[in-house]
């Protein structure tokens, strides 16, 4: 395709998995404290669930556009997809992400599995953003 260059879409796909991965240590500490909270029998600030539920949505809504990015840039530039590891890596972190905004909207006293499934999800998600930030930067230098 004969597009214009795609360079300033790149740094929004950079700002953005920056901030994703700000996002996501950010819910694991909020996610260690509501944990702690919880195993002390401590009452927790109100602020922090409210909190932790809003950089959730935030993670969402920024790895959604980084698949969004990354699917536009790429068949912008090559006119097909598949061209490394990192869109399978991508459609992973995009599966935890999603898993796991569902999984925490399960989560209740009732519902024990909720919380394991949320955390196992999470951890998942630490090796995936790992590893497609190193795929991703690869694919980058392509570009660049």
């Amino acid at each position: 395709m004969n597009l214009p260059s795609f360079l300033w879409l790149w740094k929004i796909a950079a700002w953005s998995m920056g901030l994703a991965i700000t996002s996501y240590f950010i819910l694991g500490i909020s996610g260690i404290l509501l944990i702690k909270y919880r195993q002390e029998k401590k009452p927790r600030p109100k602020w922090l669930r409210p909190f932790h539920w809003i950089i959730g949505i935030i993670i969402v809504i920024l790895v959604l556009l980084l698949l969004s990015i990354g699917l536009i840039g790429t068949l912008g530039h090559y006119g097909s997809l598949g061209h490394s590891w990192h869109l399978g890596a991508g459609f992973i972190v995009v599966t935890l992400v999603l898993s796991s905004a569902w999984s925490s909207s399960q989560i209740h006293p009732s519902r024990l599995w909720a919380k394991k499934l949320h955390i196992s999800l999470n951890i998942g998600l630490f090796f995936s953003l790992l590893f497609v930030g190193l795929s991703g930067w690869n694919v980058v230098q392509k570009y660049l």
